[in-house]
């Protein structure tokens, strides 16, 4: 049974990462950049440190609040990057950016050394697609003094669309979420320096992805900031049928549902249209309900 966890409260307003307060009064978009030669939607188009460093300095231009920066693909049936390939991909990029940039740095790792030497580069939230489950990342996560994202991931990229099961699958993944906030604070970490994310495209069929929008407000009440991850993904390209080139209307649509219903951070791509749909997305979840007679 799930451990207990700030239940029922609302998302803090600021998120403590490291030295910085950023504040999630207004949704913010992360921008991606992928210094990867294979990752599902730009591998190998930012690779080099000059064009990954301009790439994130665009997408700072377009409205970006964070930048997420990842030398590991995790698309579906993506094998494993040795560590020091990974590090090599990414610090450089960190260390240039952390230069010419006060916009606050992510950096998109499971890996427990590569999470210390980020943040000593310049990052001030790691971004764990395994929500720290791999041995040594909670502890380096917590001595790190950094703001952690946590997400529910159904097994590994190499496999975790193989067959993907659930009984009730937006309660096991909001269990599986209080536990690993409570794992977190157990080590010394505050909820307002945790962010949560539900992991859509990670060991989840379309039925599952549809389940966990209609109740997204579910993962929000948890009692930390909620990030999503929809840019791009195979779930667009199953409902509208357009390859990954083409689901740019679709992310930008499924950004704009995801903030009405709780979403604080969206992670994209594309980053100037998704901000303009999360303003969107925001005024509609501010807005007051009408009554019927109305």
């Amino acid at each position: 049974m799930a451990a207990a966890a700030p239940s029922g409260a609302t998302a803090p307003r600021v998120l403590r990462a490291g030295s910085l307060r950023i504040p999630l009064d207004a949704p913010l978009v992360m921008g991606i950049v992928n210094v990867t030669p294979d990752s599902f939607s730009d591998g190998g188009r930012y690779a080099a440190v000059d064009l990954a460093v301009e790439q994130a300095l665009r997408l700072i231009a377009e409205g970006a609040g964070i930048i997420d920066i990842g030398g590991e693909s995790t698309r579906p049936g993506a094998p494993a990057v040795p560590p020091e390939v990974e590090r090599e991909r990414v610090l450089p990029v960190l260390r240039r950016l952390a230069r010419e940039t006060s916009v606050p740095l992510s950096v998109d790792t499971s890996e427990p050394g590569l999470m210390t030497e980020a943040v000593d580069a310049g990052a001030c939230l790691i971004n764990d697609v395994r929500g720290l489950r791999r041995p040594g990342a909670l502890a380096a996560a917590a001595r790190s003094g950094a703001a952690v994202c946590v997400m529910h991931m159904q097994g590994e990229p190499s496999t975790m669309q193989a067959d993907p099961r659930y009984d009730d699958v937006v309660g096991e993944i909001s269990a599986y979420l209080s536990q690993r906030i409570a794992d977190c604070m157990a080590l010394g970490m505050a909820p307002d320096s945790l962010v949560v994310d539900p992991g859509f495209g990670f060991g989840k069929t379309l039925e599952h992805h549809l389940a966990m929008m209609a109740r997204l407000e579910v993962f929000s009440r948890l009692g930390c900031p909620l990030l999503v991850g929809l840019s791009r993904k195979s779930m667009l390209g199953l409902l509208t049928g357009r390859p990954v080139s083409e689901r740019l209307y679709a992310g930008v649509a499924a950004a704009a549902i995801a903030v009405s219903r709780g979403a604080d951070i969206v992670r994209a791509h594309d980053v100037a249209p998704t901000v303009d749909a999360i303003r969107i997305g925001a005024a509609m979840r501010r807005a007051p309900e009408r009554s019927a007679e109305q």
